[in-house]
C-alpha cells in the first residue's frame, strides 16, 4: 500500500516554535486526506548544532583532502578530530528526535502510525520556506528507521501543478547532461554511467556557453536535466548558483524562461550532482518543477559517483522513484568511514501535485529496461487496459444517451433549440410570387352583413372580393375560409359565391375529421370538386408549436373533407403546372421535375422520439423570418393596390383578426416580445413559399438523418470527443476541451442546418459529449490522484 504524508511548518521558525504544524495523510485512491493538526516548540539550540556541524564537516573533508564540487574557501574551525564531528552528528540527530517528541507534535504521530504499515511505500514531504529547516537531516528522525520503504522529500510552501504540452514517446529517455567547470574535479565518470544507460539518449554539453545551454532548454525536449561541476547556494541558501564552464556562472532565474519552457514540454526530473544545491532546488521549486535531486552540502567526487550509479541502476531498473533515491542514499554509508556523513547529502524536493515519475513512464512504457548490460523486466502500467476502460465507459454512455433520446427524454429541448438555430439565420426576401388578401378586424367589423352561422365575412362580400380579384389575373387564388354551409342569396348582389368558387383557378378547403377534437370535420362548399379542394389540417407539436405541413395524407372514411393534398400542395401544384412542372405523387415523396421532397420517416424521425403522430406525408417548415405581402379586403374592394400585385400571382385568402381565433405559434413566437402567434392564412403562405421556392430557386428542405445516422452521429462525437480529452494532460485544459467541443458542435449543427438544411441532434450529442468527457475526468483524476498519493509499484 503507498502513502503520502505531508507535513507544513506554518507561522514561525527554530527560534520562536511553530504554533501550528499540520499532517495530512493520503491513502491510495483516496480523495480526501486524513488532516493532522499539532505544534513545535522553539529549538534554537538546533540552528546552532547545525551551524556547528556544517562547519565540522566542511574541515573534515577538506583535512582529509578529498575532492569536493566546490572549493573550501575558508574555514572557521580548524584543529578538529573524527571523534569532535562524530559527537556533533549524533546531538544533532538527538536534539531533532528530542525536538520531535513534543506532545502536540507526537499526538499526530501517534495517530499517523494507527495509519501506517511497516511495509507501506511512504513520500513523507515536508513543506517550508525556511532554508534551515530544508538544511536539517530529517532522515534521521526515528519514523524512517521504524518503515523501511519511506523516504523524504522537501518542498516550498507555494506551489502549483504544472501544464505539460501532449508529445509523442520516442521510446527513449532523453537526458540532457551538463559537465560544467570541472576544475579540481572528476566528473568523466557520471558521463560514463549516462552512456550505460540503454535506453537513454544522452545529450552532453561539455562546459558550454550560456548562449548554447539556453538553446539546447529551448529546442528540445528533455525528459532528466543531468549537472555535474561545481555549484553553491547564495544568499543563506535562497539561490542556486551553477559553473557550466570556467568563466560562467549561472542562477536558476537567469536560466528562468528556458527552464520554464523545458518543464512545459515535458521536462520530470533534474539531478544535480554537485555541491549545495539547497538554493538551486528551492529556485527550481518555483518553477514548478515535478522533482529534483541535490547535495544539501559540499559532495565528494566518489560519493556523487557512487549515488548516481545506484541511484540509475536501481531506476532504470524499475523501482519506485522515493525508493530508488533512498536505496542509492542508504548504500553510500558503507562509504562513511572515509567520507562522514555521505548518506546525509542526497535529497528529494518534490511539487507536491505532480505524480513521481518512474523510468518506464518516461520511456513511455516500452518495453524492458536495461542499464549497463543487466535486463531487468518491468511490470509496464498497460496503457491499452487504462484505454479499454475509457472506452467502455464511452460506449456505454453513447448508448444510454441514445436510449435516452429514444425514450424521448430530449425530445423538448431538441425542438425548443431547433427554433432557436432557425432564429440565427439571416432575414430573407419576401416570397415574390405569393400575396395575402387579409380579411382583418376592421373588414369583419365595417361589414355587418347577415350571415347564416359565425363567419367572418358574409358569402355575398366573399364573392364580390373573388369576383373582383380574377379580374386582375392571379394564377390560383386559394379561400383559407370555411364555407361549409351557404348564406341567403342576397338579392342586391347579383355575384353569387357558387358560381366564383367554380372558376377553374379557385381553390376552397376542407378539414379532415379529428376523433378527439372534431369527429366530423369541416366539409368543402357545396358542388366544388374535389381536384380544387385542399385539407387545412396543421400539426402541432406537444408544445404547441407547428414545424411541420401535412403535403398529403389518406382521409378516412367517414371524414366529409375528401381531398388528399393539402392546400399549400393544391396552389404550389397548380403555380408549377403553369411552368410545364408536372408533379409526381408517391407515398414516401413527392416529385416537382428534378426535386424531391421527402417526407418524414413515420414513428421517429429527428428530434421526434416520442412517438409523435408523424402520419401522411409531412416536412419541416423551413421558415422565411421575413413578412408577405399583403393587403386588406378593404383596399381590393375600393380599389386602393397596385393591380400589378395580383397578376399571375397565388394569392391567399384568409382572416388576421384578432377576434378569429386561428391563430399558431410558430418557432418565431417566442422571440417576439410580447409573445406572438401568427395567423393561420401567413402559416398556409409559409407552406406555399417552401415548395415554391425549393422546385424554382433551388431554396433547402429541411431533413434530418436516419435513425441509425443519427447514433452514429451521437457515438462518433461522444467517443472522438472522450478521447480527446483523455489526450490532454492538464485537468484544467481538459475542462476547457469538453466546453469549445460543446461550442464546436454548435457551430456544425447550425451549419449544416444554414447550408444543407440538415437538422443533426445536437443536444443528445453534447449530452454525449459532456458526459463521456466527464467519464474521462473521473477516470483520468483517479488515476492521477492515486500516483500523485504514493509512487508507482514494481
Amino acid at each position: 500500500m503507498s502513502k503520502l504524508v505531508v507535513f507544513s511548518f506554518l507561522g514561525g521558525d527554530l527560534n520562536k516554535g511553530f504554533l501550528v504544524v499540520t499532517a495530512q495523510l493520503w491513502h491510495h485512491n483516496q480523495f480526501f486526506p486524513m488532516k493532522l493538526t499539532g505544534s513545535l516548540p522553539a529549538a534554537p539550540e538546533l540552528s546552532e548544532l547545525y551551524r556547528r556541524w556544517q562547519l565540522l564537516y566542511t574541515a573534515v573533508h577538506q583535512s582529509l583532502g578529498r575532492n569536493q564540487r566546490i572549493k573550501v574557501h575558508s574555514q572557521d574551525i580548524t584543529n578538529i578530530s573524527i571523534n569532535d564531528f562524530d559527537e556533533v552528528c549524533q546531538q544533532l540527530q538527538a536534539n531533532i528526535n528530542a525536538w520531535l517528541q513534543f506532545e502536540s507534535f507526537q499526538n499526530i504521530e501517534r495517530q499517523l502510525r494507527t495509519q501506517l504499515n511497516r511495509d507501506d511505500e511512504i513520500r513523507v514531504i515536508i513543506e517550508t520556506n525556511i532554508v534551515l529547516l530544508h538544511r536539517l537531516p530529517w532522515h534521521l528522525w526515528h519514523f524512517f528507521e521504524d518503515y523501511p520503504k519511506a523516504e523524504l522529500a522537501l518542498s516550498n510552501h507555494e506551489y502549483a501543478s504544472h501544464h505539460v504540452l501532449l508529445k509523442s514517446s520516442a521510446g527513449k529517455v532523453k537526458i540532457l547532461a551538463i559537465l560544467g567547470n570541472r576544475v579540481g574535479i572528476d566528473i568523466d565518470k557520471d558521463s560514463s554511467l549516462l552512456e550505460a544507460l540503454t535506453d537513454a539518449q544522452t545529450t552532453f554539453l561539455v562546459e558550454p556557453s550560456r548562449k548554447t545551454l539556453d538553446e539546447y532548454l529551448w529546442k528540445q525536449d528533455w525528459d532528466i536535466l543531468f549537472f555535474a561541476g561545481h555549484s553553491t547556494s547564495l544568499a543563506n541558501g535562497e539561490i542556486g548558483e551553477i559553473g557550466i564552464n570556467q568563466t560562467e556562472n549561472l542562477t536558476i532565474p537567469q536560466l528562468k524562461n528556458a527552464l520554464k519552457n523545458a518543464i512545459r514540454r515535458g521536462l520530470q526530473l533534474v539531478i544535480f550532482n554537485s555541491c549545495d544545491g539547497i538554493g538551486l532546488a528551492r529556485n527550481l521549486a518555483d518553477l514548478n518543477i515535478p522533482q529534483t535531486i541535490v547535495m544539501r552540502e559540499a559532495v565528494p567526487d566518489l560519493i556523487a559517483q557512487e549515488f548516481l550509479k545506484h541511484f540509475l541502476i536501481a531506476f532504470a531498473g524499475s523501482k519506485p522513484f522515493y525508493l530508488a533515491v533512498r536505496e542509492a542514499r542508504e548504500r553510500l554509508q558503507g562509504l562513511e568511514n572515509e567520507f562522514p556523513c555521505a548518506s546525509w547529502l542526497p535529497v528529494i524536493y518534490q511539487n507536491p501535485t505532480t505524480v513521481p515519475t518512474t523510468w518506464l513512464a518516461l520511456l513511455g512504457n516500452f518495453g524492458d529496461t536495461k542499464f549497463m548490460g543487466i535486463a531487468t523486466k518491468g511490470k509496464i502500467a498497460n496503457p491499452k487496459s487504462q484505454l479499454l476502460t475509457v472506452l467502455i465507459s464511452i460506449f456505454i454512455v453513447a448508448v444510454s444517451t441514445v436510449g435516452l433520446r429514444y425514450l424521448g427524454v430530449f425530445e423538448k429541448i431538441e425542438l425548443q433549440t431547433f427554433d432557436q438555430m432557425l432564429r440565427l439565420r439571416p432575414k430573407e426576401d419576401p416570397e415574390p410570387r405569393l400575396i395575402i388578401v387579409e380579411i382583418t378586424e376592421k373588414d369583419i367589423q365595417s361589414r355587418p352583413e347577415k350571415t347564416l352561422g359565425w363567419k367572418s365575412v358574409s358569402d355575398s362580400t366573399l364573392a364580390t372580393l373573388l369576383n373582383k380579384l380574377q379580374k386582375y389575373e392571379p394564377r390560383v387564388i386559394g379561400l383559407d375560409i370555411y364555407r361549409d354551409f351557404a348564406d341567403p342569396l342576397n338579392k342586391l348582389n347579383p355575384i353569387e359565391l357558387p358560381t366564383e368558387l367554380g372558376k377553374d383557378n379557385v381553390v376552397v378547403v376542407c378539414k379532415s375529421r379529428d376523433r378527439k377534437y372534431d369527429p366530423q370535420g369541416v366539409k368543402a362548399p357545396k358542388d366544388v370538386p374535389v381536384e380544387r379542394q385542399g385539407f387545412t389540417d396543421g400539426v402541432q407539436d406537444p408544445d404547441g408549436i407547428v414545424r411541420r405541413q401535412i403535403l398529403m395524407m389518406a382521409q378516412e372514411p367517414p371524414s366529409t373533407c375528401k381531398t388528399p393534398y393539402s392546400l399549400s400542395l393544391q396552389l404550389a401544384a397548380r403555380y408549377l403546372f403553369a411552368e410545364n412542372i408536372q408533379p409526381e405523387f408517391q407515398k414516401d415523396y413527392v416529385q416537382f421535375g428534378s426535386k424531391v421532397l421527402k417526407r418524414l420517416k413515420p414513428g421517429r424521425s429527428g428530434g421526434y422520439q416520442q412517438g409523435v403522430e408523424l402520419g401522411g406525408m409531412q416536412l419541416l417548415v423551413n421558415y422565411r423570418d421575413t413578412d408577405y405581402q399583403r393587403v386588406s379586403l378593404e383596399d381590393i374592394l375600393t380599389n386602393k393596390f397596385d393591380p400589378k400585385l395580383l397578376k399571375d400571382k397565388v394569392v391567399i385568402v384568409g382572416v388576421t383578426a384578432n377576434t378569429i381565433s386561428d391563430t399558431w405559434s410558430t418557432p418565431y413566437s417566442a422571440a417576439q416580445q410580447p409573445y406572438q402567434e401568427t395567423p393561420g392564412v401567413l402559416i398556409q403562405a409559409q407552406m406555399v413559399s417552401q415548395v415554391l421556392s425549393a422546385v424554382l430557386d433551388e431554396r433547402l428542405i429541411l431533413w434530418v438523418l436516419p435513425f441509425w445516422g443519427d447514433m452514429i452521429w451521437i457515438c462518433a462525437w461522444s467517443v472522438g470527443g472522450s478521447l480527446i480529452v483523455w489526450c490532454v494532460r492538464s485537468l484544467f485544459d481538459r475542462g476547457w476541451v469538453i466546453v469549445a467541443m460543446v461550442f464546436v458542435l454548435y457551430g456544425v449543427c447550425a451549419i449544416a442546418l444554414f447550408q444543407q438544411g440538415l437538422w443533426l441532434p445536437f443536444i443528445p450529442t453534447a449530452f454525449g459529449v459532456v458526459t463521456s468527457g466527464v467519464v474521462v475526468l473521473f477516470i483520468q483524476s483517479r488515476r492521477e490522484f492515486s500516483t500523485a498519493t504514493h509512487s508507482l509499484r514494481e
